[in-house]
């Protein structure tokens, strides 16, 4: 796996509207947890929202919710404190952002998306989501951090609650290696200004943001997604679907495009995409390292011999009827760090998480 040789595909990338922890939500995480492995990894960074006191509890809201309405799924979650450069809590220190590389989904949503820009931007943690993405790992990404990964951010809270005057600053510009250069616009429908005030346009107006999109390039491409709405690109089969009660409105070179819920659309319609070299953007060191800790978890799947024998005797005992047996032998099997798990098609060791 280390050879040359080795190009696998990116994952899926869900961007939501808003509304990660709602039924349109589950709905979104259940499309990428059907191409995951079983019982995946989750990792849920707090580094958009790491400037609040409580971005635990911030980005512990997302866990609960996925514990408890996804839990069919089995997954098996942490959180990444990687909340601000050069603190003890930085996306650059090496140990809290090392379960990055172990995961199969990877979550950021709520906060400020020029904060996320500034922290992970050229950072250990931006860098290993990276590295897992184009080794197979989903990424779910809601508001901020939807915002904060296109080619250019939109300052929402300077110029919604600031009053700075509009502009866009540089994003993290995630597509760019895949030849795409994508603006994220969520909350494109929002109306919580009411008949008094247009918040639609992620809380920008329409004429507000129409200024905003003659500051853009002519060729730059724009994608609103709603409220309750998802927009998963997949690379696996090169087509975008739309989830959710909303729509997905595309803006390119004058055209307006709007995609219902429901929809699935050729990646094509994005621009003239191509899958990058893997480890494009990527350091030898992060990507042997991943490759190294990809390797050890294959390898902690493959049970040894010994214990294989252990299974192989409880399950006799089982067709015996034996019970205390059974029982003793799975206490055995679980002294020894596995846990068994009986089938249609026998027994399924797995190997215990610390």
């Amino acid at each position: 796996m280390a050879n040359q040789t080795y190009h696998p595909t990116p994952g899926p990338i869900a961007l939501f509207g808003s509304g990660e922890t709602s039924p349109s939500g589950q709905r979104i995480f259940e499309f990428l947890f059907k191409t995951l492995s079983a019982s995946p990894l989750v990792r849920i960074l707090e580094t958009p929202a790491g400037f609040e006191l409580n971005s635990e509890k911030v980005a512990g809201n997302v866990a609960e919710f996925i514990q408890d309405h996804l839990q069919n799924y089995k997954p098996r979650i942490k959180l990444i404190p990687a909340r601000k450069k050069g603190t003890d809590f930085s996306p650059d220190d090496p140990d809290i952002a090392r379960p990055i590389l172990e995961s199969d989904l990877i979550f950021m949503g709520p906060g400020s998306p020029t904060y996320a820009v500034r922290q992970l931007e050229k950072s250990l943690a931006w860098e290993y989501l990276i590295t897992r993405h184009r080794m197979g790992a989903a990424l779910a990404l809601s508001s901020a951090t939807a915002i904060a990964v296109s080619s250019y951010a939109l300052p929402v809270y300077e110029i919604y609650k600031v009053g700075q005057d509009i502009h866009w600053q540089p994003g993290l510009d995630l597509f760019s290696p895949f030849q795409l250069s994508l603006v994220f616009i969520p909350h494109w429908n929002n109306t919580d200004g009411g008949i008094d005030l247009d918040t639609s346009r992620c809380f920008m107006g329409r004429i507000r943001f129409d200024a905003l999109l003659s500051l853009l390039p002519s060729n730059q491409v724009v994608i609103g997604i709603d409220e309750h709405t998802g927009l998963i690109i997949d690379f696996q089969t090169a087509c975008t679907h739309v989830i959710g009660s909303g729509k997905v409105t595309i803006l390119s070179e004058g055209s307006e495009r709007i995609f219902p819920s429901g929809s699935t659309v050729n990646l094509s319609e994005l621009g003239d995409y191509k899958l990058p070299d893997p480890r494009t953007g990527i350091s030898p060191d992060s990507w042997n390292t991943a490759l190294k800790i990809q390797q050890e978890a294959i390898d902690r799947k493959i049970p040894p011999k010994e214990i294989v024998e252990l299974a192989e005797e409880r399950e006799q005992a089982r067709k015996e009827k034996a019970w205390q047996a059974a029982d003793n032998l799975r206490i055995r099997i679980e002294e020894k760090g596995w846990t068994v798990q009986d089938s249609v098609d026998g027994f399924i060791l797995e190997k215990i998480l610390n």
